[in-house]
């Protein structure tokens, strides 16, 4: 089926998108989003807050794994990891609905600019104060009687819709 190794994964090129998940409190959740960016080859995840970090046998149940290929790094709180973030270059979205936030279909992705997005907890949402310190919000339309997706569905359509952008269209 021609996969990589864990060994080959974590020196092939990855994607220029990195996953912040502030005050996630499912771990299976977690572990889901840590096998999404497994598939699309994340750059990294950042874990804030409550979070929970590897290894953890829960994290494990959804990951398959994925938590052992991608890279990941643990922050007090999503704040401090989107001021870490800034300051690497990194153009940060929140994905969250609110007044101005850019539909993902108009996403436009520069192929040269590294990026992260930021999903919030289960209940909240984004923590306000990284929406303010986000460069952008990115929402996805939803035309049903509920207004949110789970969290670990949701990091999945916004990582499939930047590999989209990079890697179908030949970006890398």
């Amino acid at each position: 089926m021609n996969r990589l190794t864990v060994e080959e994964f974590k020196t092939a090129e990855k994607l220029p998108l990195i996953v912040v998940l502030d005050d996630v409190r499912s771990l299976y959740n977690v572990g889901s989003v840590f096998r999404t960016c497994d598939a699309f080859r994340v750059e990294r995840v950042c874990l804030c807050g409550i979070t929970a970090c590897p290894p953890n046998a829960e994290i494990h149940k959804t990951a398959l794994g994925g938590e052992d290929a991608v890279d990941w790094k643990y922050y007090a709180s999503a704040d401090e990891a989107v001021a870490a973030l800034h300051e690497e270059g990194v153009f940060v979205y929140s994905i969250e609905q609110v007044e101005g936030s850019t539909k993902l279909q108009h996403l436009d992705v520069d192929p040269v600019r590294r990026y992260a997005v930021v999903f919030g907890n289960e209940v909240k949402g984004v923590c306000q104060s990284v929406v303010d310190a986000s460069d952008g919000c990115l929402e996805i339309p939803q035309f049903g009687t509920k207004h949110s997706l789970n969290v670990a569905n949701t990091a999945s359509i916004v990582i499939w819709e930047f590999a989209r952008h990079l890697v179908l269209n030949g970006s890398i």
